[in-house]
């Protein structure tokens, strides 16, 4: 039996303010940032390692790409949903549903983040 990947790979959350969208995702997720220019386009790196699994990403800043609350949604994993999730709305974001049971397969919540993207955070706790 063939083994496949997981179908994907990378994901942009586009932005209106790299900065504020940084300083939001820094204080939700306790996380730091690598800064890439390339002309127009502005691109912040969440944390990766090329040889793990799992997906790897980036803020985007660039013309044509638009923040909205109605389009695919992107889960980060965390340990417990509730401790990221108590960090939004200091951090300048909102919940849209608090920490819910998936059943077996763990828990999700949904935020607006300051740029007014609909996340998610999915734990198995």
């Amino acid at each position: 039996m063939e083994t496949k990947n997981n179908p994907v790979n990378w994901f942009e959350i586009s932005v209106n303010d790299l900065e504020r969208a940084k300083k939001f995702y820094s204080a939700v997720l306790g996380t730091e940032f690598q800064d890439m220019d390339m002309g127009d386009t502005k691109m912040s790196f969440f944390p990766m390692e090329p040889t793990s699994s799992g997906t790897g990403g980036s803020l985007l800043l660039a013309k044509g790409a638009n923040p909205s609350p109605d389009g695919t949604t992107i889960y980060f994993t965390c340990d417990d949903v509730d401790i990221e999730a108590s960090r939004v709305e200091a951090a300048g974001g909102k919940m849209f549903f608090p920490k819910m049971s998936i059943g077996e397969f763990g828990f999700v919540a949904q935020f607006y983040d300051t740029e007014g993207n609909r996340i998610g955070l999915h734990s198995q706790k």
